[in-house]
């Protein structure tokens, strides 16, 4: 059965249900670096990034349910890297949505001609994502402990989680 949303890219007009989906995720403080007192503008700048980045929603009817922004993780000699950021609304989490984010972004990096993907924070208490990615190739580099404060477990530890694109493993994707 096919889900009931599809991936396309962001407009301008997808703000509105966009900013709740961001604001949700940082004011939670578990699974997103961001400062949870950010600005609507401030968030609207960081995650609607111009092209040659590429900024994508999951998009039901006329419902977001979530959102995901993608890029060269560094200028220069790191910009054959991609990176990139998603987050999913609160009821429509562990319904595929994440996947099909992530899966897009992938295929993406490789129709763009990336070598790899880099997270580079991927908290390490987010068991979700860290199956996910893992599920889809990706594997943890490293972690760096202590460098998250959860609001409930305190000090956790951010993954730097890989997926090199030339040289897959065998996982779907």
């Amino acid at each position: 059965m096919a889900p009931a949303f599809a991936i396309r890219e962001a407009r301008e007009d997808d703000w509105p249900q966009i900013w709740p989906i961001i604001h949700d995720v940082i004011a939670e403080q578990q699974t997103f670096a961001y400062d949870p007192a950010m600005s609507e503008d401030d968030a609207k700048r960081g995650w609607l990034l111009p092209a040659p980045a590429r900024v994508t929603v999951a998009a039901g009817d006329e419902l977001i349910l979530g959102t995901a922004n993608m890029y060269a993780n560094r200028p220069g000699p790191g910009s054959h890297v991609a990176s990139g950021s998603l987050m999913v609304a609160k009821q429509a989490r562990g319904k595929g949505v994440g996947r099909a984010l992530t899966t897009d972004m992938i295929r993406w990096a490789r129709r763009s001609g990336f070598a790899a993907i880099q997270f580079n924070a991927v908290v390490d208490t987010n068991t979700a994502a860290v199956h996910l990615y893992e599920s889809l190739g990706f594997v943890t580099l490293g972690t760096a402990p202590g460098a998250f404060r959860h609001p409930i477990l305190g000090p956790v530890g951010l993954r730097i989680m890989w997926l090199d694109l030339q040289h897959p493993t065998g996982a779907t994707n």
